[in-house]
């Protein structure tokens, strides 16, 4: 996964490069065998670096795990937020901008399989030291396609009775688990495929009417 990490010159690089095997590296391991599973000396050897590099980045594998959570949730985030904005400067419809977001998140999770079985998996988890950071950065992805909701509400686009929070939470659902069941029980279909299917789902089709 890209890392959005700070930096500058080529000691920055190094540490965003350095942290972005870490992350590969850990997402990979806690999906195939679980977070108290994996050690800090597998996700060092995973990434090929020193197990002292670990915690030169990270203070514990919790705290890696917790900005790991924190960097991949503010990458599908972005990727939904520039798909609403690019929908808008076309001049193009908030459902457009919808569908446009229902493929964005298509396109990061077939991208980053391994985080988004991670990403779900820990979302029903109430015992963990990351709770509340996983709650904020959910958040932030719901809220992206609230903002396109209410926009639509307003512009009398859709429906004044739809209910935008839990309307927006389903969304970003029906994405996260189709596209799950797309790549573990439908892997033979495309990503055009899927996108076509929850789009009719999004366009209010699925009943036959018009």
């Amino acid at each position: 996964m890209e890392s959005s990490s700070t930096g500058t010159g080529a000691g920055g690089a190094r540490r965003r490069a350095t942290r972005q095997k870490l992350y590969e590296a850990a997402v990979t391991l806690i999906a195939e065998q679980g977070f108290s599973a994996t050690t800090v000396d597998e996700i060092a050897e995973r990434a090929g670096v020193a197990k002292g590099t670990v915690y030169y980045n990270f203070a514990s594998k919790t705290d890696l795990f917790e900005e790991l959570l924190r960097h991949g949730v503010g990458l599908l985030t972005a990727s939904l937020r520039a798909a609403a904005e690019e929908t808008e400067a076309r001049g193009g419809s908030r459902v457009e901008a919808l569908d446009g977001m229902i493929r964005a998140g298509l396109v990061f999770i077939d991208r980053y399989p391994a985080f988004t079985q991670l990403y779900v998996a820990e979302l029903w988890r109430t015992n963990r030291a990351w709770q509340s950071t996983l709650m904020v950065v959910r958040q932030e992805a719901v809220a992206v396609v609230e903002t396109v909701l209410r926009e639509g509400v307003e512009r009398g686009e859709l429906s004044s009775e739809i209910d935008v929070p839990l309307t927006a939470a389903a969304m970003v659902g029906m994405v996260l688990v189709a596209a799950l069941d797309w790549q573990a029980f439908q892997s033979e279909r495309s990503l055009d495929d899927v996108h076509s299917a929850l789009s009719l789902l999004l366009r209010g089709r699925v009943s036959g009417s018009r």
